[in-house]
């Protein structure tokens, strides 16, 4: 799975993305985002309040409970806000 960061989340976490083989049980993208706050002290500031982030499965946004594959790339961002 290929995982990208975006803005304030690239920061925090040191790297633009990675590949990463997260275990069976993480099945969605509320699932991922717990499993990877476990991976370093800077993916766990970045995800300290998932609800500060988004995230978009295969260029689609998705919601916590959309589900994701070993082939997926999934992107995580700030909200975006417009005016």
């Amino acid at each position: 799975m290929r995982v990208l960061y975006f803005a304030w989340l690239r920061q925090k976490v040191g790297i633009a993305e990675e590949d990463v083989a997260p275990p069976a049980e993480v099945r969605d993208v509320g699932g991922l985002v717990r499993w990877l706050a476990t991976r370093s002290p800077g993916h766990a500031t970045a995800f300290a309040d998932p609800r500060q982030v988004r995230a978009a499965v295969n260029q689609d946004f998705a919601t916590p409970d959309h589900p994701v594959a070993a082939n997926d790339e999934v992107a995580f961002f700030p909200p975006v806000t417009g005016g």
